[in-house]
């Protein structure tokens, strides 16, 4: 494991996918949202998922809204890289854009829950994992109970999933500890592209 400050040299010369991950709460969209600000020449790839859209969410940005229907044709025709079930909804990853990313020679990131990561392992070995992870576990709870927009049972779900999330930081290659998002994006960006002249 690493803090992703020395790694990426290989993607250089052959870009391969990054998977983030991490539990629900712990800044991944945040950590993103910096990434693209700073602007790398990187493919974002977009999942699909049958979740109602959170206020300020943009249709084919955040992701792919569709309905059950839709989705099931999808994982029929083999149109998903992976896809999971989380919380109730369904979220997959369009296949397409990845390998036509990749085979263009830019690296790929995407971010998904647990299940959708071990099937890209599967999928595709080479790809790197990496988790992002809160301070502390009591960050965390913080960070869930403090939004105020959900049930308390499903609050609850949600830190019962994330305990079993972080129990698998030993099948990541690599974890990022989401102390403030400036120093996560530097990290992750270190691990897509390898690091950047004049960061830390």
């Amino acid at each position: 494991m690493s803090d992703g400050t020395g790694a990426g040299e290989g993607v250089r010369a052959r870009p391969r996918l990054t998977v983030l991950s991490g539990p629900s709460g712990v800044g991944k969209s945040s950590v993103l949202a910096e990434l693209r600000r700073r602007g790398p020449d990187i493919h974002f790839s977009v999942s699909v998922t049958t979740r109602r859209p959170r206020p300020g969410e943009v249709d084919g940005v955040h992701y792919h809204f569709v309905d059950a229907a839709e989705f099931r044709r999808m994982v029929d025709d083999g149109e998903l890289l992976e896809h999971a079930e989380f919380a109730g909804n369904c979220y997959g990853t369009p296949r397409a854009p990845v390998e036509r990313a990749l085979a263009s020679g830019k690296p790929s990131l995407l971010e998904i829950e647990l299940q959708g990561a071990r099937q890209v392992r599967a999928a595709m070995p080479g790809a790197r994992l990496v988790m992002l992870a809160p301070p502390s576990w009591d960050d965390l709870v913080g960070r869930l109970t403090g939004r105020g927009t959900e049930d308390p049972a499903v609050v609850a779900r949600r830190l019962e999933i994330a305990r079993e999330e972080l129990a698998a930081e030993p099948e990541f290659d690599d974890v990022v500890v989401n102390h403030d998002v400036g120093s996560a994006a530097t990290s992750l960006l270190n691990l897509v592209v390898g690091p950047v002249p004049g960061t830390p």
